[in-house]
């Protein structure tokens, strides 16, 4: 039985409502705590219930907020697809290189209107005891280096810290890196010693991370977007009375349409702040012929992930690309 559940008839007569609990990955004023803060003002003001939001490291790292989730002791967990991945390989997805599209307003269109992330994600999250209410993207990912990279030959030989993710251990490996997964915690010490040469993020938690930093070389290289995915407890979420799950689900909608106003530009802002702190870093960003030898790895990739997920994962596949094509066109 999960904590804080509220029952029937609450609202209804006015009593006290239920204090929810809702763990996220990042920090203060990073963009999953913007969209938890913006869940958490529509809950409270249209109910009686509270919403008590938890950072990263408040209560461990990804893996333990998700099990806590999954026992019930949170009722919403905030968590990427490249930790999700382990529970459910489809999520994996998002990791194939240049399947996304870089440019923020087809983006965040995608996400709004895709078949894929809106109809067929929920059912594979409710078959992990999840409740799907939201997916949204946060930022290009970028890469970054103790030297600037132009081509798969420059990675050779370094290691690239990435989340613990078999299909983005594929992608760097066709990339020409050393993929290496850390824990987020260790990620600055291992940089600053050397002991990894480099890793990925979206520029607001390189920058709020202090990442540049110790790795000084920002690397463009248009290969993907970081996204993340807002759930419940599906025991918790279905023991709620219907006016209390149609409360989740507008408190979602709203968090997400005020997050997908919010991203776009959000980097440029993050990466002039990065420049204005410091005169060691450096932009590298990929023409179109320095993206090509990295892109003819995405082939190998999506063919891995088919590997994965078998026939599932084939059918999302499709309807993803079905979905960009609607969004993009040709």
């Amino acid at each position: 039985m999960s904590i804080g559940c509220s029952s029937p008839g609450d609202e209804a007569t006015g009593e006290s409502g239920s204090n929810w609990r809702y763990a996220h990955e990042e920090f203060e004023g990073d963009v999953q705590d913007v969209f938890a803060h913006k869940f958490k003002e529509y809950i409270e003001q249209n109910s009686n219930h509270t919403l008590q939001i938890f950072r990263f490291g408040e209560l461990g790292e990804s893996d333990d907020i998700m099990e806590q989730t999954q026992q019930g002791i949170l009722e919403f967990v905030n968590q990427s697809p490249g930790f999700t991945g382990s529970l459910i390989p489809e999520a994996q997805i998002f990791f194939i290189p240049y399947l996304l599209p870089a440019e923020e307003e087809y983006i965040v269109d995608f996400f709004k209107t895709s078949v894929a992330i809106n109809e067929m994600f929920p059912e594979l999250y409710a078959e992990q005891g999840l409740e799907l209410l939201s997916m949204y993207p946060e930022g290009e990912m970028v890469v970054t280096a103790d030297e600037p990279v132009r081509s798969p030959q420059d990675f050779r030989g370094k290691n690239i810290r990435i989340m613990t993710n078999p299909l983005l251990s594929e992608t760097y490996r066709a990339f020409g890196a050393t993929p290496t997964p850390l824990p987020w915690g260790e990620v600055y010490g291992a940089l600053q010693t050397n002991i990894i040469q480099g890793q990925e993020n979206p520029i607001f938690w390189i920058q709020s991370g202090g990442l540049y930093e110790v790795s000084p070389n920002l690397i463009f290289t248009g290969h993907g977007w970081f996204t993340t995915a807002m759930m419940a407890n599906q025991d918790f979420y279905q023991s709620l009375p219907p006016e209390d799950q149609q409360l989740i689900q507008d408190a979602a909608d709203y968090a997400f349409n005020y997050i997908t106003d919010y991203i776009p530009g959000l980097g440029d802002r993050m990466l002039e702040k990065i420049l204005d702190s410091s005169d060691e870093v450096t932009v590298t960003r990929l023409t179109e012929e320095e993206r090509q030898p990295f892109m003819d790895s995405a082939t190998q990739v999506e063919n891995r992930f088919i590997d994965m997920t078998g026939e599932r994962g084939k059918l999302l596949l499709e309807q993803f690309k079905a979905d960009l094509e609607a969004v993009v066109g040709d």
